[in-house]
């Protein structure tokens, strides 16, 4: 049996901040809306559909860590360098969201050719855009 991965779920804190931050991050990166409500919404493009929904104020309290079990990070996959230096200048830096650990860089230790920037959503799930 083989199988593909279909869609991801992600849990937010609250909508009306992070789905306006997802909606410009995802439509940069190609995906369309293909079902939103006041506390979902649904992205998809080909390969696995992403999907939001709004953390029930009971589950709230305890927030979100990526070090804890569970999600650590997205990464969005790309053509080459240049799309991710792009990505940075006509995405994140128009923005005005902040990169972690001085990227975009080459990141050897993964494969000869990684290179990757990575950023936080407003829940600060760690969000990452690379090439191999």
């Amino acid at each position: 049996m083989t199988a593909n991965l279909d869609h991801v779920s992600i849990n937010i804190s609250n909508a009306r901040v992070c789905f306006p931050f997802y909606k410009k991050l995802l439509e940069f990166l190609g995906y369309q809306i293909v079902k939103e409500t006041a506390n979902s919404i649904g992205f998809r493009r080909e390969g696995a559909d992403i999907w939001l929904s709004e953390t029930e104020n009971s589950y709230k309290k305890e927030g979100f860590n990526r070090r804890r079990t569970g999600l650590n990070h997205l990464a969005f996959r790309v053509g080459s360098q240049e799309e991710v230096d792009r990505f940075n200048n006509e995405f994140l830096r128009p923005n005005g969201i902040f990169t972690l650990y001085g990227t975009p860089k080459a990141f050897p230790k993964y494969t000869g050719k990684y290179y990757a920037v990575f950023f936080e959503d407003p829940d600060r799930v760690k969000l990452e855009v690379m090439t191999r």
